[in-house]
């Protein structure tokens, strides 16, 4: 049995790319023509409002996407693009949509890494966003008001640093992006996200009232909170999973991906590997287990603490 056994995923979202949908009232969506084992059917971006609208999340740079999202406001004014972080699925549509309606451009702020980089340690450009810049940096709980609509901004550093979700408290939604999904677990990669950040933004949305989840891929999740639980118990058993094997004796973190990840999808051995060593950097962190030197991805890893 895998850690990913107890979890109630929903894999089923047709909605087809350019085909705009209302799954609330105030609420429509558009799916891009980029799926993948990272973005499952497509990135999905966000309308709010009626009128005088909101996009959240305009997504990749691609020409297709931009116009069917475009052609879904026609006859609306723009006022407000919201970005959740700067994955390349989620932000390079940011300045054509902007040209195009003059709207502003509000998230937390630029790329960066969630902790000082390590010597020689790329940069990531394939999949980060590094030259979006907002008009707006938002903090933590500051409210943003449209015509008819109200997003709370709420910072949930882990996928990225600058990860933010955006509630709508008065219809009980919140726009959670990549930090939590309900067809797949997300994944960390450092030294872009964090998994310390990560577990503590998870319990920050599970403590909020808001019901109804929207992420960046895939479907609504009807019971936020709870499913984000789910997600807390899943991150505990992989921290657990890695204890038992390294309980075995030193070990890489291919060794530990391969007891920990079995029946994974060939495409994800990479990103498993990143989300390993995000879970040894904060066991490091923790001091349960050592390394020599800083935590990397070529390392070996024993433990420190004897497991009860």
């Amino acid at each position: 049995m895998s850690v990913n056994d107890d979890i109630p995923f929903n894999r089923n979202f047709p909605l087809k790319p350019g085909v705009v949908d209302r799954p609330v009232p105030g609420v429509r969506r558009v799916v891009c023509d980029n799926p993948g084992p990272f973005t499952f059917t497509g990135t999905v971006s966000y309308i709010v409002g009626e009128g005088r609208v909101a996009i959240v999340d305009p997504g990749p740079d691609d020409a297709t996407h931009i116009a069917a999202l475009l052609d879904a406001v026609r006859g609306e004014t723009v006022t407000h693009i919201f970005v959740t972080h700067t994955h390349r699925d989620h932000s390079p549509a940011v300045p054509l949509i902007k040209k195009a309606t003059g709207a502003t451009v509000y998230a937390e702020g630029p790329h960066r890494p969630a902790r000082p980089m390590h010597h020689g340690e790329p940069a990531r450009k394939e999949s980060n966003d590094l030259d979006f810049r907002p008009d707006v940096r938002l903090k933590d709980g500051e409210l943003v008001e449209g015509e008819g609509w109200a997003l709370q901004a709420i910072a949930t550093p882990g996928h990225t640093a600058n990860h933010m979700a955006f509630a709508w408290a008065e219809r009980s939604l919140t726009f959670v992006g990549d930090h939590v999904m309900g067809w797949s677990t997300t994944i960390v990669v450092p030294p872009d996200g964090a998994m310390i950040d990560y577990m503590g933004s998870l319990e920050k949305l599970a403590a909020r009232s808001e019901q109804l989840y929207f992420p960046g891929h895939g479907p609504e999740i009807p019971e936020g909170p709870r499913f984000t639980q789910f997600m807390i118990r899943h991150r505990r058993a992989r921290e657990a999973s890695i204890l038992h094997r390294l309980a075995k004796g030193e070990a890489d973190i291919p060794s530990i991906v391969r007891a920990s990840y079995i029946g994974i999808d060939p495409r994800l051995i990479n990103a498993a590997g990143y989300s390993v060593l995000a879970h040894l950097e904060d066991m490091v962190e923790r001091g349960i287990v050592a390394t020599d030197g800083a935590p990397t991805i070529d390392k070996t890893y024993r433990l420190l603490v004897p497991l009860g």
